[in-house]
């Protein structure tokens, strides 16, 4: 062995350096190296060649290499032995001694690293002070405390033994939980009070760690035996069922009941369906009784089992008898029942004829009744079931904006369902139910997708005889229903999904529809609900019509009902009181006293000097809003050339097109005003205001068009339009009339309004067709081609001063 040398830090030695990758040795370690190693053999080798030459045993230093790189300490090693491992592979017995600081290298023998090893000194200071006592004290109860859960009672006695502080701290090297990394410190850590307290700090952790491994294995394990005692007790609770049904002998009724497969081979099912079906009971056969699987399964299977897959109503082929309860239940309407007339017949005939079924479709419908709110399309709906001798189910579609709601839910989700569709069919128990979906315009969208895009498949007959709801998944077949949609606004429901339907229009009742609907159906209605019978109260026919006409101004009747429950109320509680006795007729000259005064008195029953047309420049149109038709008033006036700049303003919150009509009614007016004998020097000095009042409402179209012209001219030419005149109609700039829309509605308006006299453009002529007759003789209708016939129409004659030869008023 290399001479030692003393130097101020300790003493200085040359030895070989034996490096253990990912392993850290601290003195008063007892270690079994393997030779087959280059590295360990080379050193043993050296240090046994230097100790030929010296007393004592071999010895090496042996350093820590992690990821190829040298710790700065090592651990003086003494080669007890040499000899075979436990496995028969050559080895040696290697004790830790010292702590040694590595210095440079050096030479030696052998093809070992030699290197300058000095010693690291430790002091402990004699004697003991407290708080070391307490720490070793403190480290002894942590290592007994780890050693008794390993089992490891011999281990114990020999740590209480040790008494010296650096000796107790090294002891830690043993721990297999320390990292690498820890020991590594310990070892770097050359006073041994630090040590020890490093030691305790890495026990005291690692038993923290083990009591929360401990505590979430406990749990655990808890679940786990709870889970498998539950299931022990569920299959005894399942034996002991079956030995007393057994017993009680209904075995093989329960068995039925619970037995999936069995019903469904019972049951009526397509055969596409029984095929699904009994995949589903073989899941569900093969399912866990704690999968949740199994309940998905079992839902679905009751929801095919309670469909009516092949359960039909028998239509009532009496095409009179239909046709007379839906003349008894609804007044008027006779484009629906016309319809539903003939859809019953083409049944009939298809029907004598084997012709049930063609191309796999039945012969459903699918109508849609448009028109403002209160006419009865709702229960219409319930009529036609009703004529038809089919089940009814209402669908509300308003507000509905997932598209899940019609097509059902993916059986995946928690609480997955058929779509609305399926559950009405379910409802109706008969897969020829007549269906209505209401509020069909108020669908709305949003990212839970289009609910109006999946009804594209319910209404198209080509498709819906093949229906596949998301939650069934098996095609159902809905060419044999009769889908009723209603909707108040024709241009809220998509283009698509129209074009899908057999488009019915309720345009709104004439008031002779509206006396018959309130006697024969709101009056007996209300006269119940108010607790009265016929024979104590009456309400003529007159007071009826003086209620339609003057108290109401709808296109249905909801507010005429309200009317009447009212007049009812008030007669009951007058009666209550004393003030009045039964029985009692109510005429038109009571109801002022029993409602007030009316609150649609027509514009001709008014005073003339307080009429909307009794000044120039006002004139009368007609336009159609979401309640049905209305009468629209224009308003126009000039400004003073002094103070308003030349132009054109518009109110009353108008649309773009119909702000485009009046351009072109000024513009005509510009350009042809001079022959139409009126001042056009006005209209290019002065500005002009064109008025719509009511200007909370929004308003557009271009029928208003001819309107306006009017208006202007009255302006211009001091001549008033005609009181009992109503107009509607485009206008070009070259004076034309062209057609517009809503012809019936805007002349049922106008009869209630009380106008007498209607301009409509000539090529809206076929339209009076739709119009009932009883109001066509009421009004006297005037289809005009240019704008020159409104103006002779609806302007009052003019006659000239001898003085000035300025158009006056007659």
């Amino acid at each position: 062995m290399a001479a030692e040398s003393v130097g101020s830090k300790g003493t200085a030695l040359s030895l070989p350096v034996l490096p253990l990758d990912d392993e850290v040795v601290l003195p008063g370690m007892v270690v079994p190296l393997d030779l087959n190693d280059a590295d360990v053999r080379a050193a043993v080798e050296a240090a046994q060649a230097a100790a030929r030459s010296a007393p004592g045993k071999p010895r090496v230093l042996l350093v820590p290499r992690i990821d190829g790189t040298y710790a700065g300490t090592g651990v003086l090693g003494t080669v007890e032995q040499v000899g075979r491992l436990a496995d028969g592979d050559p080895g040696a017995l290697i004790r830790g001694r010292e702590r040694f600081r590595i210095g440079a290298g050096t030479t030696g023998p052998g093809a070992a690293l030699w290197v300058e090893g000095v010693r690291v000194e430790e002091s402990v200071p004699e004697p003991l002070p407290g708080a070391v006592t307490e720490l070793i004290t403190a480290y002894k109860a942590l290592a007994t405390s780890w050693l008794r859960k390993r089992g490891a009672w011999q281990v114990v006695d020999r740590v209480q033994q040790i008494e010296d502080v650096s000796q107790l701290a090294d002891n830690s090297g043993y721990s297999p939980f320390l990292t690498v990394q820890q020991k590594v410190a310990l070892l770097e850590t050359a006073d041994p009070v630090a040590r020890l307290k490093l030691a305790a700090e890495q026990l005291r952790e690692h038993l923290a760690e083990q009591d929360v491994a401990e505590s979430i294995a406990k749990d655990v394990q808890e679940g786990v035996d709870k889970q498998q005692r539950e299931f022990l007790l569920r299959r005894q609770l399942d034996a002991v069922r079956k030995e007393l049904r057994e017993l009680n002998g209904d075995a093989d009724g329960e068995a039925e009941s619970d037995d999936y497969r069995t019903r469904v081979e019972a049951a009526d099912l397509p055969e596409k369906v029984r095929e699904a079906a009994l995949k589903e009971v073989d899941k569900l056969e093969r399912a866990s009784d704690q999968s949740p699987e199994g309940g998905w399964i079992r839902t679905w299977l009751d929801t095919v089992l309670e469909l009516p897959w092949n359960e039909r109503s028998e239509d009532r082929y009496d095409i009179e008898g239909a046709r007379a309860v839906l003349d008894a239940e609804h007044a008027g309407l006779a484009d629906v029942k016309e319809r539903i007339t003939e859809y019953l017949a083409v049944r009939k005939r298809r029907q004598d004829r084997g012709l049930g079924v063609v191309g796999g479709r039945r012969g459903g419908a699918v109508l849609a009744l448009v028109g403002p709110p209160g006419v009865g399309k709702t229960s219409l709906g319930e009529s036609v079931a009703h004529a038809m001798g089919r089940e009814f189910v209402r669908v509300a579609l308003g507000g509905v904006r997932d598209e899940a709601e019609i097509r059902g839910h993916r059986r995946t989700y928690v609480g997955a369902l058929p779509g609305r569709i399926v559950r009405a069919i379910k409802e109706a128990g008969s897969m020829n139910p007549v269906v209505l979906l209401d509020e069909i315009d108020k669908v709305g969208s949003d990212f839970r997708g289009d609910p109006a895009a999946a009804l594209l498949e319910v209404l198209d007959p080509a498709q819906n005889h093949t229906f596949r709801d998301h939650y069934l998944e098996v095609e159902l077949d809905l060419s044999d229903v009769v889908f009723l949609a209603t909707a108040n606004v024709l241009e809220a429901v998509p283009e698509a999904l129209l074009d899908r339907m057999e488009l019915v229009r309720l345009d709104g009742y004439t008031e002779d529809e509206k006396v018959v609907i309130a006697r024969d159906h709101l009056l007996p209605r209300q006269l119940e609900r108010a607790g009265l019978s016929a024979e104590e109260v009456t309400v003529d026919e007159g007071a009826l019509r003086k209620l339609a006409g003057e108290y109401t101004r709808e296109a249905g009747v909801r507010t005429l009902e309200r009317a009447i429950a009212r007049l009812l109320r008030k007669v009951t509680a007058q009666h209550e009181l004393g003030e009045r006795e039964l029985p009692f007729t109510v005429t038109d000259g009571e109801l002022r006293g029993l409602l007030g005064r009316p609150h649609h008195v027509p514009e001709s029953a008014q005073d003339p000097a307080e009429r909307r047309t009794a000044v120039p420049g006002v004139a009368t149109g007609l336009a159609v809003t979401g309640a049905g038709g209305d009468v629209l008033y224009v308003e126009a006036s000039l400004a003073d050339p002094e103070t308003g700049a030349a132009g054109l303003t518009l109110t009353g919150q108008l649309g773009d097109v119909m702000k485009e009509s009046a351009q072109i009614a000024l513009s005509f007016l510009r350009s042809r005003g001079a022959e139409l004998e009126l001042p056009v020097g006005d209209l290019k000095e002065r500005g002009v205001h064109i008025h719509f009042p009511a200007g909370a409402v929004p308003k557009d179209g271009p029928s208003a068009g001819i309107t306006m012209t009017t208006a202007l001219a009255s302006l211009l030419s001091g001549r008033q339009v005609r009181t009992d005149v109503a107009m509607t109609g485009e206008v070009s700039l070259t004076g034309r009339v062209l057609p517009i829309g809503g012809v019936k509605q805007k002349l049922l308006a106008a009869h209630r309004a009380g106008i007498t006299t209607v301009v409509i453009p000539k090529r809206n002529e076929p339209d009076l067709d739709d119009v009932p007759a009883e109001v066509l003789e009421k009004l006297d209708v005037h289809p005009v081609t240019d704008v020159r016939q409104v103006l002779e129409l609806a302007l009052t004659p003019a006659t000239r001063t001898a003085a000035e030869g300025v158009p006056v008023a007659a």
